[in-house]
């Protein structure tokens, strides 16, 4: 199933994402963890990609397991910051023939190993969208940032670059972790503003450790509401709490992006079944 028939619902869609190993020793390990998410029955799983297609092989085998075996649709990262032409078009027959159908279209993380960009065949998002369009009917999504792309010079750059997007083919964009709901809502209202009408899912981080928030904060970017920082400050020494804190905080701003018209939220579970479990059956009557 497409995921844009899925999100264009007025039913509330709540959507994990999990990743594949790296290797292939952890392949099975990995693969129970992501069936047990599916035993959930979210409205569809992501599966991503590592960093230059590193785990392209296991994004794959990931994304068929769910979707085959599993019944669930199943939303495959692709990247093309470290890929030629060739290998992007290789990469789209196997998960053609594989019967996925939806593409989330990255350019991807820039490592010490792909930084000349003379070598690059694309050099941004809308140009892997526009590969995928001449030859495929795939669903494709693509990523916003409700505080701003990293790289962009300021916000009204990062829209008109949101744009080139939509207008390559992009069916829906799924956001940037973010922890103050008023930032998603202003983004929305600014992007809604410049053109842009497709669907937006709300990507939620749940936090369960210090360590793990502050490398994403440094990594992606966003803020902290001062709200946070102190259930950070205050428990992040403590596992247990810290998990449980994290999670009724992902699940306050969930309840409050559908009570606000978000009709769908994706959660960046981390292949952590626990958690999305806990999540799931805070908002069970929610989302029923």
């Amino acid at each position: 199933m497409k995921i844009i028939d899925i999100i264009k619902d007025k039913k509330p869609s709540l959507s994990f994402e999990v990743f594949p190993p790296k290797t292939s020793d952890s392949l099975e390990s990995v693969r129970n963890a992501t069936e047990q998410i599916a035993t959930l029955k979210p409205s569809f799983m992501s599966v991503t990609y590592g960093a230059g297609g590193g785990t392209s092989e296991f994004t794959l085998e990931i994304a068929k397991n769910l979707q085959k075996n599993q019944e669930i649709t199943a939303l495959a990262h692709l990247t093309c910051v470290n890929s030629t032409r060739d290998e992007i078009k290789s990469r789209l027959k196997m998960l053609s023939n594989s019967g996925i159908e939806n593409i989330l279209a990255l350019r991807g993380d820039i490592t010490p190993e792909n930084r000349d960009r003379t070598k690059w065949d694309y050099h941004y998002a809308n140009e892997l969208i526009e590969e995928i369009k001449k030859d495929y009917d795939f669903c494709i999504g693509g990523a916003c940032y409700p505080e701003g792309h990293p790289e962009s010079l300021n916000q009204k750059h990062d829209i008109e670059n949101l744009k080139r997007k939509v207008e390559a083919g992009c069916e829906f964009l799924t956001t940037q972790m973010f922890f103050d709901n008023n930032l998603l809502y202003n983004y929305i209202y600014k992007i809604r503003e410049s053109g842009i009408e497709v669907p937006i899912i709300a990507g939620i981080m749940p936090v369960t450790s210090g360590k793990q928030i502050k490398r994403s904060c440094e990594l992606s970017g966003c803020s902290l509401p001062q709200r946070f920082k102190m259930i950070v400050d205050r428990y992040s020494d403590n596992p247990e709490a810290m998990k449980q804190a994290g999670i009724a905080y992902a699940t306050e701003q969930i309840i409050d992006l559908f009570a606000n018209g978000i009709n769908a939220v994706h959660v960046y579970s981390m292949n952590k079944f626990d958690v999305a479990t806990k999540i799931k059956e805070n908002i069970s009557e929610i989302i029923k």
